[in-house]
């Protein structure tokens, strides 16, 4: 409780001094790694200071709702892009979707063989419940955050939900969850493959399929109350070639890849 407490406080903390003078992006704490390369390749080409904030999806959008200065929101969620939009929070012109994600379990890298090993693509008959052991499988907060509501989507369509809902380490971002597991302290957690990849205290054991949960994408738009004349700039130049090849070797996907989109995911 403490640990959540301390984690919210710190969202919710002021913007360094002079903030207003550089471009602030709110973007979700799956993205942080890569981000903060593809603004180290920006500020080498001269581009403009930033400010880069990282917290779960909804923390972000509920601080852009309480009128927090921020000037781009990167998403790990359309639909809370979608609730931003219809309060009129953000300029829907400039909206697109960056790039897109996968699901995957993990282990701590040191007893990965413990919980059984890899198993490739996990479906209906996988013993999740076993594997646990007597531990809890991680993840992101389930009923608000991104990454839990993709996870839990997908346990549910692959019929393991039932045999490990009452045994879970819920965290407030998925960066959260993946710590967890990181540390041992949980022995599985599911987190996105771009998490896992850097993060080397935990081995993927496991890779849910595109199928199971809705499409993981990650839309970005500039704020409706943003005044800097740098921000199209920056949000362009995510969308284009330099920075996707940053997030493309982070193991970020195409934004148009896996099955087609039957609706927005990843609500409130």
């Amino acid at each position: 409780m403490l640990a959540r407490l301390l984690a919210l406080l710190l969202t919710l903390a002021p913007l360094p001094a002079g903030a207003a003078e550089r471009i602030v992006v709110f973007a979700a704490a799956s993205l942080a790694t890569a981000m903060d390369a593809a603004a180290a390749g920006w500020r080498a080409a001269g581009g403009a200071e930033l400010v880069l904030s990282y917290a779960g999806t909804p923390a972000l959008a509920r601080q852009i709702e309480a009128g927090a200065p921020a000037d781009i929101f990167v998403s790990a969620s359309a639909e809370w892009m979608d609730v931003l939009a219809a309060r009129g929070l953000v300029r829907g012109a400039t909206r697109r979707d960056l790039f897109g994600n996968r699901l995957v379990l993990v282990a701590p890298a040191e007893a990965a063989e413990a919980a059984g090993g890899p198993v490739g693509e996990i479906g209906p008959g996988f013993d999740l419940s076993g594997r646990l052991g007597g531990g809890r499988l991680a993840m992101a907060l389930v009923a608000a955050v991104p990454a839990g509501i993709y996870g839990r989507e997908a346990l549910v369509s692959l019929g393991l939900w039932e045999g490990v809902e009452g045994r879970l380490a819920e965290a407030d971002n998925v960066r959260a969850a993946l710590a967890l597991v990181a540390a041992g302290e949980a022995p599985l957690g599911i987190v996105y493959a771009t998490d896992a990849r850097a993060e080397p205290q935990v081995t993927v054991i496991g890779r849910f399929p595109a199928a199971s949960h809705a499409p993981i994408r990650y839309p970005a738009a500039l704020l409706a109350a943003s005044a800097h004349p740098g921000a199209a700039e920056f949000l362009d130049y995510l969308s284009g070639p330099a920075a996707q090849a940053v997030f493309a070797a982070a193991g970020f996907e195409p934004a148009g890849f896996g099955p087609a989109e039957s609706g927005s995911a990843g609500g409130p």
